[in-house]
């Protein structure tokens, strides 16, 4: 580290900052530094640093195993946004967020002394686990219960809900019909609470909720019971996967999109400006979230306070061509 803060023209501190991913360090010294670590081909010493402080530079994050898109990008975003902090992941995937799954995992996680936990927390079952984590652990979690008083990073769901209501009740459609995701899932209802809230602030007509399970299978069982009701025009879809499911239905059934039926999805998957036609959709913004989570995090660390910090980021409406005004 001497040699690098020689190289670089700066204190052995300011690299020590850099390698932590101190936010008080200018960019131009941080490139510098970078550049020297670079040129050098410096690797920290993370056993030292344990012996020292009696923590590593690892980060344990802990994560429900799935394949849905959205838990799977937030994941890769938080890894990808540590790495450049010069901390290193490492993942305990869980089958459940249940109460014993979780104490296993933060215990691992202890084991290896790690600096910090992060615990991607979208379902109701994780609330038991999160009381009983140690009060002196840095720990924020990300998509959890918005109710709870605990450090918390998550994306606006009711505002992207919000939005993709008003955004079909402003092509013309008298009322807008809603496949949920799963119920106890807090992304889910806040996805509910934002489009009954735009539905009754324009004073239109709350339909049943249908509800489903964030595949495409139970899209397309939802949509072969509203592909039959003339009265539905459009469609606001808890995820992406949802959509696809219900535009196969819809097209079984004869009922155009957007010609007769107008929908709109959330996640922005990959693959969503190649459905047929191309979804409009609702992009969270995983990379934000993760950034904003780890600062979260290194501030603790830093100050040896957990503290209640809550960070909620917006995410975006992704305009293609599956809305359109209503037939008449």
């Amino acid at each position: 580290m001497t040699d690098v803060a020689r190289l670089a023209g700066v204190s052995h501190q300011t690299v020590s900052r850099v390698l932590n991913g101190h936010p008080n360090v200018r960019e131009q010294t941080r490139l510098r530094v970078r550049a020297a670590i670079a040129e050098l081909g410096y690797r920290p010493n993370r056993a030292a640093r344990i012996l020292v402080t009696g923590k590593s530079q690892v980060i344990g994050v802990i994560a429900q195993s799935s394949t849905l898109y959205g838990p799977m990008s937030m994941l890769s975003a938080f890894e990808q946004a540590t790495g450049a902090s010069g901390f290193a992941v490492s993942v305990g995937s869980v089958r459940s967020l249940d109460r014993r799954s979780v104490a296993e995992a933060v215990e691992r996680h202890l084991d290896q002394r790690v600096a910090g936990i992060v615990i991607i927390a979208p379902v109701v079952a994780a609330n038991e686990a999160l009381d009983d984590l140690p009060a002196d652990v840095p720990l924020v979690t990300i998509d959890g219960d918005p109710e709870r008083s605990i450090p918390l990073v998550t994306v606006d769901q009711e505002a992207g809900a919000r939005d993709a209501t008003r955004f079909l009740l402003e092509a013309g459609h008298r009322t807008v019909w809603h496949v949920s995701g799963p119920a106890d899932w807090f992304d889910s209802a806040g996805r509910v609470r934002g489009w009954r809230r735009a539905l009754e602030e324009a004073g239109a007509e709350v339909p049943p909720l249908v509800s489903a399970d964030w595949t495409a299978a139970s899209g397309y069982q939802a949509g072969q019971m509203l592909a039959r009701m003339d009265e539905v025009t459009a469609v606001f879809t808890a995820n992406d996967h949802i959509a696809l499911g219900l535009l196969r239905a819809l097209s079984e059934r004869g009922r155009r999109v957007p010609g007769d039926v107008s929908v709109v999805g959330f996640d922005d998957v990959p693959e969503a400006g190649y459905f047929i036609p191309p979804l409009t959709t609702v992009r969270p913004d995983f990379n934000a979230v993760a950034t904003a989570s780890l600062g979260v995090l290194l501030r603790q660390i830093d100050e040896g306070e957990r503290g209640c910090e809550r960070r909620t980021i917006a995410p975006e409406l992704v305009v293609r061509d599956s809305v359109a005004p209503p037939r008449g």
